[in-house]
């Protein structure tokens, strides 16, 4: 990464998706959506990502989000991190959030991916 030329900056990138079932296979589907998506908008290449938050509703406990997406190439120096979400009553079900922090191009405008029925928690995206 060229960061001392200026050209990158820091930014924080969001997203979430839902799962179909509380099941090992409906989390690791649903995380690898997900990073794919994150990537994907964004153009990432591993090493401008600093780190990834996965937050899950307490109805998701099969696995650890984190663990799935550790096995993305070139993602060793990537920290990630897994906590659950906050419960509140009402909020969706089997909900999985990331926080991500990566390198930019400075004219590059965050893309947040909020996918399935996530995409209800950002209806202006």
């Amino acid at each position: 990464m060229a960061l001392s030329e200026g050209n990158l900056s820091l930014k924080g990138l969001r997203g979430a998706i839902t799962c179909k079932s509380n099941s090992i296979e409906a989390i690791e589907a649903s995380v690898t959506e997900l990073v794919k998506e994150l990537i994907g908008r964004n153009n990432l290449k591993p090493e401008q990502i600093v780190s990834m938050t996965f937050s899950v509703t307490n109805d998701l406990n099969s696995c650890f989000p984190a663990s799935i997406a550790r096995r993305q190439p070139g993602w060793e120096n990537v920290a990630l991190l897994d906590c659950q979400q906050m419960y509140v009553k009402g909020d969706l079900k089997y909900c999985i959030r990331i926080l991500a922090l990566a390198w930019l191009p400075v004219n590059k405008k965050p893309q947040h991916p909020y996918l399935r029925e996530a995409s209800l928690l950002r209806p202006d995206r």
